[in-house]
């Protein structure tokens, strides 16, 4: 079976992330605030290093659940940073906390936060027709605009390169290799 050759065949976690999640369209709040957070958190990291944490982001980070994580103090913030089961980087952790605080506020003013992230995209995925890994970018014109609005909101480690690897993540754009068995199926 031919996938993106990023997915290391010898790395149980890539293969499953890519050929169950990466790419495809997420529309759950929840779930698109936590690819905000571990790609945030990814900065600088290879993918592997967050994707061995999850499960441990999940435990630390109260489920990934935005209306808790927004009340942590500097003591939770203390405690974050004693935890050697996720990335401890004091702004990486704080900027889980201000995510938090900014994703309630756009998903007050929008109605949901799946509302204003897919807007980016037109509210559909954007399907290219890579054949090679190396023709993929790094950032976009929508990715661009993406990290501009959500700086502006408050959101951090949100750069537009951070933003290109979320809309992956998430599905809004579908990065598979047109020779991936998983291009058709996601597309």
């Amino acid at each position: 079976m031919q996938r993106c050759i990023w997915a290391n065949p010898n790395e149980p976690l890539y293969v499953a992330y890519h050929d169950e999640e990466w790419g495809v369209p997420c529309h759950e709040d929840r779930k698109l605030y936590e690819m905000m957070i571990l790609e945030g958190a990814q900065a600088g990291l290879s993918w592997i290093t967050v994707l061995k944490k999850r499960e441990n982001y999940r435990a630390a980070f109260d489920g990934f659940d935005p209306e808790k994580i927004a009340l942590y103090d500097d003591k939770k913030i203390a405690e974050l940073m004693e935890n050697p089961g996720i990335v401890r980087n004091r702004l990486k952790v704080n900027a889980a906390v201000a995510n938090a605080r900014a994703y309630l506020k756009v998903r007050d003013e929008f109605g949901s936060f799946d509302t204003y992230i897919w807007q980016f995209v037109g509210g559909k995925p954007k399907v290219n027709h890579w054949e090679k890994l190396g023709g993929i970018p790094a950032e976009t014109p929508e990715s661009q605009a993406m990290s501009k609005d959500l700086l502006k909101r408050g959101f951090k480690f949100v750069g537009p390169t951070i933003c290109y690897a979320f809309m992956q993540a998430c599905g809004m754009v579908n990065d598979h290799t047109i020779d991936c068995f998983r291009y058709d199926q996601v597309g």
